[in-house]
């Protein structure tokens, strides 16, 4: 069962993953991880699902 769907910010998101601030940046900019949302003026999060795939693709060793 999947876990309800949410917005996750920038520190949840790098325990989620293990990669910092810059390597999340990169990756997204070079199309290798989800795009951050906006959120609200000066804001952005991350779709959990999205995130959750990434993960469990890399731990499948498929991307």
């Amino acid at each position: 069962m999947k876990t309800p769907r949410r917005i996750l910010r920038l520190p949840e998101v790098e325990r989620l993953t293990g990669y910092k601030r810059s390597s999340i940046y990169r990756m997204a900019k070079e199309g290798q991880f989800p795009q951050q949302k906006r959120i609200g003026p000066g804001a952005v999060g991350w779709d959990s699902r999205e995130v959750e795939t990434w993960v469990e693709k890399k731990l499948d060793g498929v991307a």
